[in-house]
């Protein structure tokens, strides 16, 4: 557990002794990489999430490509991508070609809805090829209702749910499991739910799409379906053993047997850590509901939603810091000097300085408020109820000093 005179970062991954030996394992075995730990842990997730399949690769970043290539997006096709979310879930759609529709937030919750979505529709002045819902900071969109808007659009479903592993739609069903969405994404990076060191996750229903994606992600190689026969066979029919063929360019996307070993073992935490991140954001907001009103009054928690079960993987507190007087970094680097890490999740997209050269300026009041509020305070499950209250405590002596 995190002692809490140690320094806090926002996130951290808890290692056990059983991550150890797993990876210690495979270090042992004959295979590093493209061996059996990589079907176990496939399927192992894909059980965990309720889907028929799961392709791993090497990231969250390379599961989007993988994604979107498997969708067959391509250049010119339009897909609409929130403007609060990582770089990740837009680059990778413009590395197949597509062009960006974004669609603005609700500010409190940072999180597409079917209004926002229909508004970025209305703007794409033309078909849409794809939408990409993200489940930010492991609260749930409304897919039910977004997945309707995205079917009569004739739009594909790629859900980022990179902050989301662990979580449940308001039917119960486990985020990834294929209910509404094409394909779900998912990372393993060390501040997520659960972590591989490195690593991305695709799952799906679709054999095909699962296909497809363990293609590309190995270089488009084909072991067991040829275009030219007269290569492949050998004289009694059967393929020639050193065969592959190629039929498309693909990455070298694969995810190692050491990855895929610490991640299947965290995977079997996986209930666990989000039960502790649940009960940390419940201190925090039974601890912000009694701060002093001064400070109540420039402060309180993200917006919530109920469109299911969160599986938390940030704490996001909007602040007024307008009406603080102060500047943003003049908090965080107050908080650093009490040994507290933050962040801040995210800069609108559309203000990155490669969208605006491409795409112009666009007004989106939602992501605006969202971001001129957002400070991410620390949360994994390593920490101690204690480092909750001095989080807390901290920052509302800060805002105090600044009032």
């Amino acid at each position: 557990m995190q002692s809490s005179g140690l320094p806090l970062p926002y996130g951290r991954q808890i290692i056990d002794d059983d991550d150890i030996d797993a990876v210690v394992s495979v270090l042992k075995s004959n295979w590093l990489t493209t061996g059996p730990a990589i079907d176990q842990f496939e399927s192992a997730f894909a059980a965990v999430v309720g889907a028929p399949h799961a392709v791993c690769c090497a990231n969250g970043t390379a599961a989007l490509h993988l994604g979107y290539l498997a969708l067959g997006l391509k250049e010119g096709d339009r897909i609409v991508v929130p403007a609060i979310t990582f770089l990740a879930t837009a680059s990778a759609a413009r590395l197949v070609g597509a062009e960006i529709i974004f669609a603005d937030v609700d500010p409190d919750s940072a999180l597409m809805t079917p209004e926002t979505l229909k508004a970025a529709l209305d703007r794409a002045a033309g078909p849409v090829a794809a939408i990409a819902p993200v489940h930010m900071a492991g609260q749930l969109v409304d897919m039910e209702a977004v997945g309707a808007i995205a079917r009569s659009a004739g739009a594909r479903i790629i859900e980022d749910a990179c902050h989301a592993l662990g979580g449940n739609d308001a039917r119960g069903n486990p985020v990834g499991g294929g209910v509404t969405g094409d394909l779900a994404v998912f990372s393993l990076h060390p501040v997520k739910a659960i972590t591989g060191g490195e690593g991305g996750v695709v799952s799906t229903a679709d054999a095909d799409l699962a296909e497809t994606m363990r293609r590309f992600r190995n270089h488009g190689m084909q072991r067991d379906k040829f275009n030219d026969s007269a290569q492949a066979l050998a004289a009694d029919g059967t393929a020639n053993p050193w065969y592959y063929e190629m039929s498309e360019p693909g990455l070298n996307y694969r995810l190692s047997d050491i990855h895929a070993a610490l991640a299947a073992s965290q995977l079997k935490k996986l209930g666990r850590f989000v039960a502790r991140r649940r009960e940390l954001v419940a201190r925090y907001d039974a601890a912000f509901a009694e701060l002093p009103s001064r400070v109540a009054a420039v402060i309180r928690p993200s917006g919530r939603v109920s469109y299911g079960a969160a599986a938390w993987h940030l704490y996001v507190a909007l602040i007024d810091f307008e009406a603080l007087g102060q500047d943003r970094a003049d908090v965080m680097h107050a908080l650093r000097e009490h040994g507290i890490g933050t962040q801040v999740h995210y800069l609108p997209l559309n203000r990155q300085p490669y969208y605006r050269h491409r795409y112009g300026e666009l007004h989106l009041p939602g992501a605006d408020a969202w971001y001129a509020r957002a400070l991410t305070l620390p949360l994994h499950p390593g920490m101690e109820n204690s480092d909750v209250d001095r989080v807390v405590a901290a920052l509302a002596e800060i805002l105090e000093q600044r009032r």
